[in-house]
C-alpha cells in the first residue's frame, strides 16, 4: 500500500483572504503537529491550488477508518485550542470526507497533484469505477513524470463537533481521485486530457471540483516505537 494506512481523511476549502498568512502559520506550526500526535494519524499533507479550486486540499493518511471516530481524535475536535477556534471562523466551503482507499498504486508523493472530487451517477457507477480501476489508474504510476494514483470512496459520515460548529456545516465527499507526480507539466496535461472534467462527466461523474495542486507542506506522525536520540 503506497499510502500510509488503509483509510484517509480528505478536506478541501478556502480561507478568507485576510487570514491566509496566519492560517498557513497556524496549520504548519500548531494544527499539523497536533493532529499527527493523535494515535493512528500517519501523515498529513497540505496542497495549494495552481489551477482550479478551492485553494486548499489537505489529506490525512490514517491507520484505519476507526482512527477518524476514535475518542482521541474527537477529544481534540471538541476542545479546540484558542488559536484553532480563531482560525475555524475563517474557513469557507469546507468539504470533509472519511474515505476508504478503493485503488492505490505507485510509491511516495510527488510535488504536483491532480485532485478531483466527484459524485458518480447511480445509473453508471459501475461503468465509471471500472474505467478508472481497470483502464486508467493502473498505468499512471509508471508514466514519466508521475508517481502514484489513488481512488477514494466515502465510508463513514463525520460526526458533528465543536470545531465544525464554529466554521459551519461541512459538505461531504462521495469519491475523489488523487494522482501525484514530480512533473507539474505532466500532471497538468493529465487534467487537460485523460482525467479532465469532460472525460469524467462522459462516464457518469457529476459535481466535479478540484484541479492541479502544489505540495506546500507535509508532516509524518511519530511511530509508537520511536525513541529520542540523546541530546
Amino acid at each position: 500500500m503506497p499510502l500510509l494506512g488503509t483509510a484517509a481523511m480528505l478536506l478541501s476549502f478556502d480561507i478568507a483572504p485576510e487570514a491566509i498568512a496566519e492560517h498557513d502559520d497556524w496549520h504548519t506550526h500548531e494544527h499539523f503537529p497536533e493532529r499527527l500526535s493523535i494515535p493512528g494519524f500517519l501523515r498529513g499533507s497540505r496542497w495549494i491550488a495552481a489551477q482550479g479550486q478551492p485553494r486548499y486540499f489537505v489529506m490525512y493518511e490514517v491507520e484505519a477508518l476507526a482512527t477518524l471516530t476514535s475518542a482521541a481524535y474527537l477529544e481534540r475536535l471538541n476542545n479546540p485550542s484558542p488559536w484553532t477556534a480563531k482560525m475555524m471562523a475563517h474557513y469557507r466551503g469546507m468539504t470533509r470526507g472519511f474515505c476508504t482507499i478503493t485503488h492505490s498504486g505507485g510509491v511516495g508523493l510527488g510535488q504536483a497533484a491532480l485532485f478531483l472530487r466527484f459524485k458518480p451517477d447511480p445509473t453508471s457507477d459501475a461503468v465509471l469505477r471500472d474505467w478508472l480501476i481497470e483502464e486508467v489508474l493502473p498505468g499512471l504510476p509508471a508514466t514519466q513524470g508521475l508517481a502514484c494514483a489513488h481512488l477514494f470512496e466515502a465510508a463513514v459520515t463525520p460526526p458533528g463537533t465543536n470545531e465544525q460548529r464554529i466554521r459551519g456545516q461541512d459538505a461531504g465527499v462521495d469519491c475523489a481521485l488523487l494522482v501525484t507526480g514530480y512533473s507539474a507539466e505532466r500532471v497538468t496535461a493529465l487534467f487537460q486530457t485523460t482525467l479532465g472534467p469532460r472525460q469524467l462527466e462522459q462516464r457518469g461523474a457529476t459535481g466535479i471540483s478540484g484541479g492541479v495542486y502544489q505540495l506546500a507542506y507535509t508532516l509524518a506522525g511519530r511511530p509508537p516505537s520511536t525513541t529520542d536520540f540523546p541530546a
